[in-house]
């Protein structure tokens, strides 16, 4: 049942979560630390409830963007993410998506759209051609390597945010376009791959460890500070910014000892 006593299952939390500060961490400061902390909270929550062992993979912005998606069956068990969406089985679309047509996701069911109660099921609606090159361009290795060039956290973190973490949902389109866009299980792998994506930038210079500016919330005057507190709508209790980069320096240090070892 939800953690935050709604009526809905403990997994709608976290769209319903999303969808209700998306202007507090979109184009703002805390957009890359606040989706962090989420992505802990859901991998928690994972270990905690559902007896998960592993950790949150990350979705390879390298990789040909759908290959991920495609369905192995091994025994008589599904695996994979399931595939496009089918419109011969939907009603009606959901942002250029329909139903997802099999793997294991193929009738999973999402309570909302937005922020509007709207029961259906997971829908998507893969771009193709000239379009989808265009959304491709913004996770060429290239591109990458500029955003890990970037000096000012600033810069980088809206240069990610408006750069690959846009392309995936816009290529993916449906209900992963959406502001519950963690209806999509997918959300969370794309938003471990950016999460990495950050670790990569702070290692590359020691001094970027605790950097962290930009105007605090969308829409805001105010300048964000590494005091300011991560607001999870009570998901989770909010924590200050300074400890998800705290988090990330260890887990930093944690890997680059494991690699030397081994």
């Amino acid at each position: 049942p939800s953690a935050l006593g709604l009526n809905h299952l403990l997994y709608d939390d976290f769209p319903w979560i999303h969808s209700r500060v998306e202007e507090y961490v979109h184009n703002a400061a805390p957009f890359l630390a606040w989706h962090s902390y989420f992505l802990h909270i859901y991998e928690a929550t994972l270990k905690e409830e559902c007896s998960f062992a592993g950790s949150i993979p990350c979705l390879l912005p390298t990789q040909s963007l759908f290959s991920f998606f495609s369905t192995r069956t091994n025994g008589d068990r599904k695996r994979g993410f399931g595939s496009d969406g089918d419109s011969s089985i939907s009603r009606r679309p959901i942002l250029d998506g329909y139903c997802v047509r099999d793997g294991p996701l193929q009738n999973f069911e999402i309570s909302y759209l937005d922020k509007r109660y709207y029961p259906h099921r997971l829908s998507r609606g893969f771009l193709a051609g000239e379009d989808l090159r265009n959304q491709s361009e913004s996770l060429s290795p290239e591109r990458m390597e500029e955003l890990l060039r970037l000096d000012h956290y600033d810069s980088f973190n809206l240069g990610l945010e408006n750069g690959p973490h846009l392309a995936i949902p816009r290529s993916v389109r449906g209900d992963f376009s959406l502001l519950t866009a963690p209806s999509d299980p997918v959300f969370f792998l794309h938003h471990g791959q950016l999460d990495r994506v950050w670790w990569r930038w702070q290692a590359e210079r020691s001094t970027r460890r605790m950097e962290y500016a930009g105007i605090s919330s969308h829409g805001s005057e105010r300048l964000a500070r590494i005091s300011d507190e991560l607001d999870m709508g009570g998901l989770a209790p909010g924590i200050a910014v300074s400890e998800v980069l705290d988090s990330i320096w260890i887990a930093m240090l944690h890997l680059l000892k494991h690699c030397h070892l081994s």
